[in-house]
């Protein structure tokens, strides 16, 4: 089973309001990455909330989520992911979670084809990390193999989830798509704005 986790615990204080809620074709950020999420081939699906749970969480409370709150969200997105796997761990007592898909909440373009494609290419592959990339960058979500959840625990805060993906380059895949969202971050109003009219 391949779980997905969504991390929205951030204070997003550059938006100056709780991205996982601005709207986009009729949803939320969250809402519309869970309905896409739900059409992929995933079996479980965890949001980790910290900064705005207290609003965030209502929205989803119906969703067939897991809802995680990280106290620590402070300390950054690793933070986020290790309170996911520790959940996670707990969770799925006795199911098999081969690997974690990996999305950020601001990253609200999310396909499913995309999401299937990273999904086919980890089982056929057995890389331990998987990526979609647009023209040559890197973007989300990212793909981890379960063996790489002890590396993801005790990586540096400061550092977050790339030491791990820099220390596994050779075993790492990527995934060529013509799906921009892979590559589009929403972190201020003017970046959503400019998307809303594109």
């Amino acid at each position: 089973m391949i779980a997905a986790v969504i991390l929205s615990a951030g204070e997003s204080s550059r938006m100056g309001s709780p991205k996982a809620l601005l709207p986009v074709d009729g949803k939320s950020f969250i809402e519309g990455i869970i309905a896409t999420l739900r059409r992929c081939r995933v079996g479980k699906i965890l949001v980790v909330l910290g900064h705005h749970a207290a609003e965030i969480g209502p929205e989803i409370r119906d969703l067939p989520v897991t809802v995680v709150i990280n106290r620590d969200y402070r300390r950054g997105q690793l933070s986020s992911l290790i309170a996911a796997i520790k959940s996670l761990t707990v969770e799925t007592a006795g199911e098999s979670v081969e690997g974690l898909l990996l999305h950020l909440v601001d990253h609200p373009f999310l396909s499913p084809a995309v999401v299937n494609a990273m999904i086919e290419g980890f089982y056929q592959t057995g890389k331990l990390i998987v990526v979609p990339t647009y023209r040559g960058k890197r973007g989300h979500p990212v793909l981890f193999s379960r063996d790489l959840f002890e590396e993801l625990l005790e990586a540096p805060l400061d550092q977050g989830a790339k030491s791990v993906v820099h220390a596994h380059r050779d075993d790492t895949l990527e995934i060529p798509t013509e799906e921009e969202g892979v590559v589009v971050d929403i972190d201020t109003p003017e970046d959503y704005r400019s998307r809303l009219r594109s």
